[in-house]
């Protein structure tokens, strides 16, 4: 009788734990999950022998480090989070480009006609991704396909010591082991101030600005895309012109903030500020050397 007894809470064990493996395994790539780990392996090869594919070496994955593979896109579109996109019915002509990229936590649900419903990269400050916790099932479950590229200073992002913010971007890993996750290496980080510097004349630190999440985007678009079109966004000269309507500064944040005067306000701020107006005539210098669109608005415009 104490065999059978044996027997029988030996069998429920066995049990209890294939159960916990199949339920947990999809979530965790943790030793024990030794085939949820290979197959995450096995499609990071896969994507790799794809015909074409690309290592862009300043973005790499967490936690192993490798660089982002991707075949370039032939048409980007680039789509602002600005109130730009309200009304604009531009979202047939968004999914129709070949590769999508989105900023921060702008939403498609409840915009796909003006804003389009496909991500390929989403572009994601490290003082947005508490924004996009709020939403993990939108973000992280339904936009399983979406890259997500996570920029930010090197005291939070930090690998090596851990800073708070990759601290938080490890967890999320955990949770969702298949989300294709990406941080800037401090070698791109610097690259972008270099650039910032090359097009303007100013060092961005010593100016007391901040480069904006639209900076480090253009500039994955500009080695990622062949041709880019831009939607949504405001050419330099447009907030000089107080005859343009007042629009948000996000187009899901409806009556909160005006664009224009939120770039006049950062664009003066002695320290802390983004340049966005700056930006945008570096935006309108790369145009002239790239393939590069503006479209509602159009620059041609001004």
């Amino acid at each position: 009788m104490q065999a059978l007894s044996r027997l029988f809470l030996t069998l429920v064990v066995v049990s209890a734990g294939s159960l916990l493996y199949v339920l947990l395994c999809p979530h965790f790539c943790i030793p024990a999950c030794w085939l949820s780990c290979r197959r995450l392996e096995e499609q990071e090869r896969r994507l790799l022998a794809v015909p074409g594919a690309m290592r862009f070496e300043g973005y790499i994955s967490i936690p192993d480090g490798k660089p982002l593979a991707h075949v370039p896109c032939r048409q980007c579109a680039v789509v602002s989070s600005s109130g730009q996109m309200l009304g604009s019915r531009s979202g047939k002509e968004i999914d129709a480009k070949e590769c999508v990229l989105r900023m921060n936590q702008a939403p498609t649900q409840g915009y796909e006609a003006d804003v389009g419903s496909r991500s390929t990269v989403r572009v994601v400050s490290h003082t947005s991704i508490p924004l996009l916790l709020r939403n993990q099932s939108y973000f992280f479950k339904q936009s399983r396909d979406t890259i997500y590229v996570i920029w930010g200073p090197t005291r939070l992002m930090s690998r090596e010591k851990v800073g708070l913010a990759y601290r938080t971007l490890l967890k999320v890993k955990e949770m969702y082991p298949s989300l294709r996750l990406y941080t800037l290496t401090e070698r791109m980080m610097a690259r972008c101030d270099e650039l910032f510097q090359l097009e303007t004349g100013k060092n961005r630190m010593k100016s007391g600005s901040f480069l904006s999440t639209g900076w480090f985007t253009m500039v994955l678009a500009l080695e990622l895309c062949e041709k880019i079109f831009v939607f949504g966004m405001v050419s330099e000269s447009y907030c000089r012109d107080k005859s343009q309507p007042s629009v948000p500064y996000h187009y899901f944040e409806k009556g909160r903030l005006d664009e224009c005067r939120m770039y006049l306000a950062h664009e003066r701020a002695p320290r802390g500020g983004h340049r966005f107006i700056t930006e945008k005539a570096v935006f309108s210098h790369w145009a002239q050397k790239r393939n590069i669109v503006f479209t509602h608005p159009s620059w041609l415009d001004g």
